[in-house]
């Protein structure tokens, strides 16, 4: 049995918001009992056609990503980044939370799970596409024709010249992208499958897909 006081249900919150804002974010999170946080610059992508055509479609954001250690910080957080940022207001960025098995870095926690009700029955999910350095912004046309509504692209680069990031067991070298999409469960499977099939990703070497669940998200808005 786990002792109550290294029992913890780690979180990751991702924040993406607008150019000078995640600053902000970390101070937020950090008022909620969230520890610190680490900020990634990337760039949005909008499928409004007016903006398409002025050439406006592509938009620089910043992710922050932050570990809570239970649900009840995790809520408390987002409530307050959708409170202070506005987030309900379109083009204010979004916020949501993905479950944490293991956190290391300052100590080994497990992730211990209460079975806790979930405060609200999960209806996104978040997919994560890594493709070579040019196919993200293809990923994502593809990804709209199968009912994407947008996303963020990352430009990952390892930290020096015999280092690369690793994701899930992958080398993320200079030349790759990574393209996170937040999808309505019910589209996932239709994106994932149109991506898959368009960039071959079965292929070795063309990328990898995975889709984890979103257990809260702040800011989503629904389009008819």
């Amino acid at each position: 049995m786990n002792d109550e006081q290294n029992c913890y249900q780690w979180q990751l919150v991702v924040a993406i918001v607008n150019p000078g804002h995640a600053s902000r974010v970390i101070r937020i999170g950090k008022s909620t009992g969230i520890k610190g946080g680490t900020i990634i610059l990337g760039h949005g992508t909008n499928r409004q056609p007016l903006l398409q055509f002025l050439e406006l479609a592509d938009y620089r954001r910043e992710l922050v990503l932050m570990v809570a250690e239970n649900p009840h910080v995790v809520s408390k957080a987002l409530n307050k980044l959708n409170e202070e940022l506005k987030l309900e207001r379109p083009n204010h960025g979004i916020a949501f939370s993905l479950e944490v098995s293991h956190f290391l870095g300052t100590g080994h926690y497990e992730y211990c799970d209460k079975n806790e009700s979930e405060e609200h029955s999960m209806t996104n999910q978040a997919i994560f596409i890594i493709v070579d350095k040019g196919k993200a912004a293809e990923a994502m046309k593809i990804a709209t024709d199968a009912g994407a509504q947008g996303g963020t692209i990352i430009n990952a680069r390892g930290s020096g010249i015999h280092e690369t990031m690793t994701l899930f067991q992958m080398s993320i070298e200079p030349e790759k992208e990574i393209l996170l999409i937040i999808s309505d469960i019910d589209k996932t499977e239709s994106i994932v499958e149109s991506v898959k099939a368009a960039l071959e990703i079965e292929k070795p070497g063309n990328g990898i897909i995975f889709v984890q669940d979103v257990k809260k998200a702040v800011g989503l808005r629904k389009t008819k």
